[in-house]
């Protein structure tokens, strides 16, 4: 029972994760449409706004950086669990509208970088 139990894991588990490419860390994004053009709201938790940076090229909006661990462990401390990404990142969306013109300002709050997009004139 117990070689079959084995087996059984074996073949849930590492089929998926010896024969997948590695997939890197790509942030969550949410896009709104408003009067003015678009905001862009990435998710980018424990990520320092010095290691962001925004890209636009014709009608996409590039996020590239990196998210490292910056917290200091004691001597002797083992990993128990690891689940959080600190790596390279990339992001890119593409839009409906050219964003070369576009006045493109942002900040960054709370692990979440908020990205405003200003195509159209305000009326």
């Amino acid at each position: 029972m117990s070689k079959d139990l084995i087996h059984l894991m074996h073949a849930l588990f590492l089929p998926a994760a010896e024969g997948s490419p590695y997939v890197p860390w790509r942030p969550a994004a949410d896009v709104y449409r408003t009067r003015e053009g678009f905001t862009v709201k990435f998710e980018l938790a424990g990520v320092r706004v010095e290691d962001i940076d925004l890209e636009v090229l014709g009608s996409r909006i590039t996020l590239r950086g990196s998210r490292r661990d910056t917290c200091d462990y004691h001597d002797g401390c083992r990993c128990y669990l690891l689940e959080i990404r600190y790596e390279q990142f990339e992001r890119s969306l593409e839009l409906p509208c050219n964003l070369e013109r576009a006045a493109i300002t942002s900040t960054y709050r709370d692990g979440m970088l908020l990205v405003y997009i200003q195509t159209e004139a305000r009326t």
